[in-house]
């Protein structure tokens, strides 16, 4: 009997090791202590009845990603071309929008003939372009804080003769762009993919409205914070600024030289998991590997992402590497078809709930209005400060007006 107590305990502590194991080479101890803190601590959220879902995809978009030659690349932007507007005429939100994507296209896999093809989508409606940047230490020329600036002021001058990050703001024009860090790298916090600790200071500088990053849960640049919408105040001295930072809440206001960080939701799902004990993490992407269902909208929508003050208005931020054509078999496709017919039957009932597609600027500025107080419909603030991007074709942008605000902060 004794013989057996023992090793029951030794098969406990077997199980114990080998779970804090998983956490440690996950790099779950980074955000779970909050994650089970705040499950225990977190409070109900009270509404007047209606919940409004604000849905925004965010893309990784790369279409040279692995080498890939020109012919492959094309089809991957084709793709697109044939397929989303097709099935994205089949859904419609409160405000009368079909889905919205975001593309977050760097720089170094720019080619003309694709920023067209995106354009022609974004003119319909069907999304925006925003800004994904690659940059490292580990080359013959590291980066610094200079030569990083280069690189940001490079890809404005180049996207904004298309338009791109052109808008205006009290009537004046600015250039402003959403940002997301490749391999989630942001303020040097994994160093051999970035190199430069002031970088969000840097964004800021440059026009950069939010950071649509994280989360980012294997990765040891994983911010503490989670679920949440916050305030990363930088020391450029240090990397992974952003670890701590001010919730964004009804009422207050911005700290001067602060990034909006926006992030997309991060929880445990039991239901649907994909192992027979432990659960699965859920961090919004949405690839061949995880692709969505009913169990996964359930999970974004219950991680509260939200303004403080303002919990009628839910943020659902998920994220995709959309060029791949192994990932639009399931983006492109029946799988995410589904989704959206889930989010129409359930959370656009007219009723309790209502779903807002909106892509990345129009989120921040419904944030924003929250953050000023506003309530009701969020979607009438979609342009609250940042005006729609001035769209256009190469030739209209050569005989643009200079911009202002290149070196000004938000």
């Amino acid at each position: 009997m004794i013989a057996l107590f023992y090793l029951f305990i030794g098969v406990l502590f077997l199980l114990f090791c080998l779970l804090f194991w998983v956490i440690i080479k996950r790099n779950m101890h980074l955000w779970l202590p909050n994650y089970c803190l705040n499950k225990i601590t977190k409070k109900p959220c009270l509404t007047n009845g209606h919940i409004h879902i604000l849905f925004c995809f965010v893309d990784h978009f790369e279409p040279g990603w692995n080498k890939a030659g020109l012919v492959l690349q094309r089809k991957r932007l084709d793709g697109w071309l044939e397929k989303y507007p097709r099935f994205a005429r089949k859904f419609i939100d409160t405000d009368g929008f079909h889905p919205r994507h975001t593309w977050f296209y760097p720089p170094h896999y720019f080619r003309e003939e694709h920023i067209l093809k995106l354009l022609s989508l974004c003119k319909k409606n069907f999304g925006e372009i925003e800004m994904h940047l690659h940059h490292s230490r580990m080359t013959p020329f590291p980066d610094t804080s200079e030569s990083l600036k280069n690189k940001i002021r490079q890809c404005i001058e180049l996207y904004s003769k298309y338009g791109i990050f052109e808008t205006s703001i009290n009537g004046e024009h600015v250039i402003r762009y959403a940002f997301i860090h490749g391999d989630w790298a942001l303020d040097n916090s994994r160093h051999r993919y970035c190199g430069v600790n002031d970088e969000i200071t840097i964004l800021k500088e440059t026009g950069c409205y939010a950071d649509f990053t994280f989360p980012a849960y294997l990765m040891e640049s994983q911010p503490k914070i989670i679920n949440s919408i916050y305030y990363a105040k930088d020391d450029p001295k240090s990397p992974k600024s952003y670890n701590t930072g001010k919730r964004v809440e009804a009422g207050s206001f911005e700290e001067e030289g602060s990034l909006l960080m926006i992030q997309g939701p991060l929880s445990l799902r039991w239901k649907n998991r994909k192992r027979l004990i432990l659960p699965s993490i859920d961090d919004g992407e949405i690839s061949d590997n995880n692709p969505p269902c009913r169990e996964r909208v359930d999970t974004w929508v219950k991680a509260g992402v939200h303004v403080l003050g303002r919990p009628d208005w839910l943020i659902i931020k998920v994220f995709a590497h959309g060029a791949s054509l192994k990932e639009q078999t399931v983006i492109l496709n029946k799988p995410i078809e589904q989704m959206h017919s889930y989010l129409q039957e359930k959370y656009n009932d007219g009723s309790k709930y209502f779903l807002h597609y909106v892509t990345a600027r129009e989120l921040y500025n419904i944030i924003k209005a929250a953050e000023s107080g506003y309530t009701g419909n969020p979607g009438y603030y979609r342009d609250y400060i940042i005006k729609p991007y001035y769209y256009h074709d190469c030739k209209s942008a050569n005989n643009k007006s200079s911009i202002k605000g290149n070196n000004g902060g938000i």
